[in-house]
């Protein structure tokens, strides 16, 4: 039998996708239209011999959550169940903590998924490398190609080209390393818990030596499968890397929600075409697309055009508006003839290999041009331009902002 366990992290300070944040959990977030963690319990869901779904993160067991995980075991008839942390261990913290967990029943391997990543999850073709790499205690990383430049602001994975298996790892080099990246998609046998256990005692006996207070062995569970792990596992024989020809990317932030959207949309084509009709739209006289996710219950008027944007349930969108990269918040409205426009953060469409650019918020003290961002319930007044700014929720605009936050 197998396992899979989405690492959905938690509240964080200074998030990158705030305000939307504030609303639901980032990993509900809905991208393509289905909330995020959504496509990979989909993909876990299609896995022959998959038994169990186990969410591991340290957000507050909340009535979204619930329901969410409620709905999805219905959906895809397969066992979901969410651990809650004591505090953010890590990605191989988090893991260690639940072992028993991830072991009852026997599984003879186990998925271990970054939830804020986006992809087609070949994880069946993983199944199938693992069987044909190393001995059948070896461990896969997915990896991907990004170009030389962008490899450094991830983890890079330096194989041997005959056997694939992984030579080197490190994380976010300050020089290039490698254009073979780490997707945050790995599939694991149990054996893998003794090699992070034995990081965890010596980090209990580096907390002893240190002769440090009761929360010792809190940090020494903290800890990390990428810089921790497997930079040791590197060249031990044990640790592959899976390249996937097909899509993938983070979704760090609100800009890049939009882009995962667009890579899933264009999925659907092939997979669930049934999604890209699912909304009636009676008005034919607006003009929407291309990538445009439309929440439930959207009001749309006459005349609107909307390309590249999210709009998520409940929102309005009166006659003759123009929304252009942006995400419209729940309950939200943008007047008659209004403008709501961003810059889109895309990769360079010349490159095959370019990712996504995570831009921090700020550069050189302005806030850096980005998609444009409404909270929920926001009001947007008719004939004005909203361009490049992130409107928290609630409020009522009465006039046009450029590059700006509102608080």
């Amino acid at each position: 039998m197998l396992k899979a366990v989405i690492l959905i992290g938690g509240p964080q300070k200074g998030t990158r996708f705030r305000p939307l944040s504030f609303e639901v959990p980032k990993p509900l977030f809905p991208v393509a239209g289905v909330p995020m963690l959504q496509h990979h319990i989909e993909a876990c869901a299609k896995v022959p011999n998959m038994k169990e779904i186990l969410l591991v993160g340290f957000y507050q067991p909340n009535e979204e959550l619930t329901r969410f995980i409620c709905s999805a075991q219905q959906e895809f008839k397969i066992l979901i169940r969410y651990l809650q942390e004591y505090a953010a261990l890590g990605t191989g913290g988090g893991i260690y903590h639940f072992r028993d967990q991830i072991l009852s029943g026997g599984p003879e391997a186990f998925f271990i998924m970054n939830a804020d990543v986006c992809s087609e999850f070949p994880l069946p073709e993983m199944l199938n490398f693992q069987k044909e790499h190393g001995e059948p205690s070896s461990f896969v990383i997915m990896g991907t190609t990004a170009n030389r430049k962008q490899s450094m602001n991830y983890g890079c994975i330096v194989e041997n080209q005959q056997t694939n298996e992984v030579l080197h790892y490190v994380e976010k080099p300050s020089t290039f390393v490698s254009d073979i990246i780490n997707c945050g998609i790995y599939l694991f046998t149990p054996e893998i818990f003794q090699h992070i256990g034995a990081v965890f005692q010596k980090n209990q006996q580096d907390m002893l030596d240190e002769q440090t207070n009761g929360n010792g062995w809190h940090r020494a569970e903290a800890i990390r499968l990428e810089q921790d792990i497997f930079t040791a596992l590197a060249g031990q024989g044990k640790l592959y890397v899976y390249k996937t020809p097909a899509f993938w990317s983070q979704i760090k932030s609100a800009g890049s929600a939009i882009y995962a959207s667009r890579l899933y949309l264009n999925q659907y084509h092939k997979t669930h075409p049934e999604r890209l009709f699912v909304h009636t739209i009676l008005l034919l006289t607006h003009t929407l697309g291309p990538n445009v996710s439309i929440g439930t219950g959207v009001t749309i008027g006459a005349g609107v055009r909307v390309r590249e944007s999210i709009i998520l349930h409940g929102a309005t969108l009166q006659d003759h508006s123009c929304v252009l990269n942006c995400i419209v918040g729940w309950d939200s409205t943008i007047g008659k003839w209004a403008r709501v426009e961003g810059t889109p953060s895309d990769p360079n469409p010349n490159d095959p290999y370019a990712k996504i650019d995570s831009e921090t918020l700020f550069r050189d003290g302005k806030l850096t041009p980005s998609i444009t961002i409404l909270g929920c319930n926001v009001t947007i007044p008719s004939e004005v331009i909203i361009l490049n700014s992130i409107v928290l929720p609630h409020k009522d605009l009465n006039r046009s902002f450029k590059n700006q936050i509102i608080l």
